[in-house]
């Protein structure tokens, strides 16, 4: 297996699956030219993002003949096992394994998601959660 290291994160959907389309574990690794160019160059699939160049790691969660994928495992920096929301703009280790399938008389290459080491965490913030609470000015308040 191979790892991209020390590299900006985003659209990490790691713990749990993206579910927009088909269900899948997945992140956006930005990479610098070289890199980019040497996937490209194998046949991998990059991704212009305003951070940059992207190879898109992942990890489908339905597999064949009813095969549930587990979840890629998360790591901190000491490779403790963490369970948070990876924010957009995080640092860290990607560990992937390059496969390659032929259906039909046609190649499918993909990277499959093992594992991701946080070197940096930039928190996920839902919508709202920059809130806090407020105490109320008066008890009368009403909206």
């Amino acid at each position: 297996m191979a790892v991209l290291k020390n590299r900006p994160l985003v659209w990490a959907s790691i713990t749990v699956p993206n579910t927009t389309y088909e269900p899948v574990y997945s992140v956006n690794v930005i990479v610098d030219d070289v890199t980019a160019k040497d996937f490209e160059s194998r046949g991998f699939k990059i991704k212009q993002m305003e951070e940059g160049p992207a190879v898109v790691v992942k990890r489908k969660v339905n597999g064949p003949n009813g095969l549930i994928r587990p979840a890629p495992k998360l790591f901190d920096k000491s490779k403790q096992e963490i369970d948070v929301s990876v924010g957009n703009g995080s640092v860290g280790n990607v560990q992937y394994k390059e496969w390659e399938v032929t259906r039909q008389g046609q190649t499918y290459k993909g990277l499959d998601l093992q594992a991701v080491q946080i070197l940096d965490l930039v928190t996920y913030n839902q919508a709202g959660d920059e809130f806090s609470v407020e105490e109320s000015l008066e008890e009368d308040d009403e909206l």
